[in-house]
């Protein structure tokens, strides 16, 4: 299991975005993800006209390193660490290392 997934939202602990927060849009793998309106660039692009696609600078989200985020707890609107609990009937879960309440699934 994985501590941080898809639809998860994170506050950037690092970097030119330290401070922002944003939805995990993308996992690449166990090191990198993407997360939404953070770690934008300016991709200058050449015009091509048979797919249709204009020409010009286009910005756009690059992955950011999974260390430089943590999840944000909702009840103490404040980042987190995700710990792992199993449950009764053997089934694990993430849960906030704050509060130890789970993180929905």
């Amino acid at each position: 299991m994985k501590k941080l997934k898809k639809n998860d939202l994170v506050v950037v602990l690092t970097g030119k975005d330290k401070g922002k927060t944003g939805e995990i849009t993308r996992v690449l793998d166990e090191h990198k993800l993407y997360v939404s309106g953070v770690n934008m660039i300016k991709r200058h692009t050449k015009g091509n006209p048979q797919a249709g696609q204009p020409g010009g600078i286009i910005e756009k989200e690059a992955p950011i390193q999974i260390s430089n985020v943590a999840i944000f707890n909702r009840a103490t609107s404040k980042p987190d660490r995700v710990g792992f609990k199993t449950l009764e009937d053997g089934k694990q879960v993430r849960i906030f290392k704050s509060t130890g309440e789970q993180i929905d699934d």
